[in-house]
């Protein structure tokens, strides 16, 4: 441990900046903070009066956490003190734990189960830091709370915050197998180690639940949702409360991703039916057996009727009659059903996008209170850009929760750099005009909008057994930003960001301000290589990775880049307005009409709802077939300045790090190559038109693209 040398108020010379690191630690780094603002600190943290834990897990978490926080940044520990007895004490405690906050009279009941207090009070006369709140788990979000603005230089005397969550389950869905396998998975395999457990759980449980608290996080599924049965069986169910026992100090809930058809295959019944008695008995009796288990179960998230699973609809039934039979199971224990909305028949419709809404508004208000529908932030699936999801705003009497793919299964895998945060951000704030102004999709997911008894956020996890939990080190920032914008949808992009990157990487200010505009400009950037001007699922059929545009020969119509695209010699665009497939129309009035005028459309969602000829002229100046060859190219021209910016701060970045993003920017700009040339040369191939004059041709023809094949791709189901 460094030692602080308090007369110079500084720390050895030390070269952190080229001493490898390997991600591991994520944002919880706890590097020694520069010398005149960690001796400020210092000087504020002297003492430290922390109720005694009592046997409470969650506090001595907190109170560890603590203290290798200051110890790692202000180089020193803090004294251990009962009692306020000079400048410079840190207090952390609720009501409950210590009476001084009692005696204080702090208003805290607003504060609820998990909000916190941090900011300065006076004690006996002297300046005194308080983190304060209402129960174990507020302090250990308190606690991290301060620990990151000492990281990213915002404590100080004056320092004052209070936060509660908006959203009440913040959960990450972890797409992994029973066999360690992760369905779209691209950081190696699955860090529960169901083999071993539950004899044996691996330690980095414990960081891996110290990153979720960290920001927030306060749910974890643990089973791929497109699930096995296997996982309610009651072996595995004890390898769930192995490590339902290390996430609960935490503050994270273990939830199970169940297939509808488990009475069947593990249950010795004949029939799924929900309206069976002899399965709703299953479900209820199934539901005691994990709670005997697992006391602080979440609950179960269902994929049904969606990609083959099994479904209530598959008996006649409906999805509100599936949902609330889990419901009712779990409804004596406090538990919650979420129910995904990502549904459409086995029949292909003429615009699949329409199904979840076709199927599921109809039942608004007969779910059960418990029952959350998990809708995907757009209509169709993860794309690099869609509208908002319809059914955001349009289910008031139901609850209606998020669901992001944090895993870039459409953007390039861990090896391409784009921060989820602006495009999560860009949902989150549209606004869905059911309800007057202001009915934004954030207002809908924390609940406030229709006052829902329960809200919700899921992310679908990046994180496998990769050294770095993600693949890479920007994927962290994904992680660590859908946690803070579940905890608060109205958080701007732009500060997690540099929250991030002086956690993660540097706390250099002109290089926090350079990587940041890298982070923030790479979503568009990825687009426009990928999907510009609004199209959508144009990638490889199974493995997702590369481009696909000519694929017409999928197992369905609606799995074919050309079933989205609809090009021809004529022009390009899935016609969604009135006179197409009618998906406008299942938005508010003021949102159908904005999308259906082309003189209002957002240009980079115009090919989503139109179908245009190549002449097309744009309010660029340019036609159709110019704009859309110019955006493909500005997309690599992007990736380029993104890796020229990224060499300028070689001498910041600690080698390791600094020399896998420099490689994987190589591979990215490789890829966005191939995007567009392949894209460009097949819809070339088309309307025979010639490219604009300052954009380059293909390095190849199209069928050089056509034969490329992507066999070992990472991800692809089995």
């Amino acid at each position: 441990m460094l030692e602080f040398d308090a007369d110079n108020c500084s720390f050895p010379e030390t070269n952190q900046k080229n001493v490898s690191e390997d991600g591991y630690e994520l944002w919880m780094r706890y590097r020694a903070l520069e010398p005149p603002y960690c001796a400020a600190c210092n000087r504020l943290l002297r003492s430290l009066v922390f109720p005694g834990c009592s046997g409470s897990k969650t506090l001595a978490a907190a109170r560890d956490e603590l203290l290798r926080g200051i110890c790692g940044m202000l180089g020193v520990t803090p004294l251990l003190s009962t009692a306020v007895t000079g400048e410079g004490t840190l207090c952390v405690g609720t009501s409950n734990t210590m009476p001084l906050i009692s005696a204080l009279g702090l208003p805290l009941d607003h504060l609820g189960k998990e909000g916190y207090f941090i900011g300065t009070v006076d004690v006996n006369g002297f300046h005194t830091t308080l983190i304060a709140a209402n129960e174990d788990t507020g302090l250990l979000y308190g606690v991290f709370g301060l620990l990151r603005a000492l990281q990213t230089g915002l404590f100080n005397s004056d320092f004052c915050v209070e936060s509660v969550p908006k959203v009440m389950f913040r959960l990450l869905n972890h797409w992994d197998n029973l066999d360690g396998w992760v369905e779209r998975g691209y950081a190696g395999r699955s860090i529960f180690n169901w083999w071993e457990l539950p004899e044996y759980v691996d330690p980095r449980m414990i960081d891996y639940a110290r990153a979720n608290a960290s920001v927030g996080i306060n749910g974890v599924v643990v089973n791929n949702v497109n699930a096995s049965s296997e996982a309610l069986t009651d072996g595995f169910l004890v390898k769930v409360a192995a490590l339902a026992d290390q996430f609960r100090p935490f503050g994270l809930r273990v939830y199970l991703s169940a297939k509808f058809s488990a009475p069947i295959e593990i249950g010795e019944l004949t029939t799924a039916d929900p309206l069976a008695v002899e399965v709703r008995d299953w479900w209820k009796k199934l539901a005691n057996r994990i709670y005997l288990l697992i006391p602080d179960f979440g609950g179960f998230l269902v994929k049904a009727n969606s990609e083959g699973q099994p479904g209530p609809k598959d008996y006649n039934r409906t999805h509100v009659e599936g949902a609330n039979m889990c419901a009712d199971a779990l409804e004596p224990w406090g538990g919650v059903v979420i129910w995904r909305s990502f549904v459409y028949s086995n029949d292909v419709a003429r615009d699949r996008v329409t199904q979840a809404y076709t199927e599921l508004t109809p039942f608004d208000g007969q779910f059960r209170s418990n029952v959350v529908l998990q809708v995907k932030n757009g209509p169709l699936d993860f794309q690099p850009r869609e509208p908002i999801n319809p059914l955001f705003g349009a289910m008031p009497n139901t609850n209606v929760g998020i669901e992001f793919q944090i895993t870039k299964e459409y953007l390039g895998f861990q090896t391409h750099l784009v921060y989820l945060a602006s495009f999560w951000h860009e949902v989150l704030k549209t606004d869905t005009d059911r309800w007057g102004r202001g009915s934004t999709v954030a207002r809908v997911v924390d609940g406030s909008l229709f006052r829902s008894c329960r809200s919700m956020a899921a992310g679908v996890a990046n994180i496998g057994s990769s050294r770095n939990w993600c693949g890479s080190t920007f994927d962290q920032a994904n992680w660590f930003a859908f946690g803070r914008l579940a905890w608060n949808p109205d958080l701007d992009p732009e500060a997690i960001a540099r929250e991030w990157v002086s956690m993660t990487l540097t706390r250099q200010p002109e290089a926090v301000e350079l990587i940041s505009d890298i982070m923030l400009r790479s979503h568009e950037i990825a687009v426009n290589y990928m999907a510009p001007l609004g199209l959508a699922h144009q990638m490889g059929t199974g493995h997702h990775h590369g481009p696909g545009p000519w694929i017409d020969n999928s197992g369905r119509t609606d799995w074919n880049p050309t079933y989205y695209n609809c090009a021809d010699h004529i022009g390009i665009g899935f016609d969604r307005t009135a006179q197409g497939s009618g998906a406008v129309l299942q938005y508010s009035q003021k949102l159908s009409q904005t999308y259906s005028d082309l003189n209002t459309v957002p240009s980079n969602l115009l090919l989503w709802f139109h179908h245009l000829p190549w002449g097309f002229m744009l309010a660029s100046g340019r036609t159709l077939w110019q704009e859309l060859v110019i955006r493909y190219t500005d997309g690599v021209d992007g990736v380029e300045r993104m890796i020229g910016k990224w060499a300028t701060i070689s001498d910041v970045v600690d080698a390791s790090r600094f020399y896998q993003v420099s490689a994987y920017l190589q591979i990215q700009l490789k890829d966005a190559s191939l995007w567009r040339d392949a894209c460009v040369s097949y819809f070339q191939s088309l309307n025979e038109l010639t490219l604009p004059s300052e954009t380059p041709p293909p390095q190849h023809g199209l069928e050089y693209y056509k034969r490329l094949k992507y066999p070992h791709a990472p991800g692809n189901p089995h």
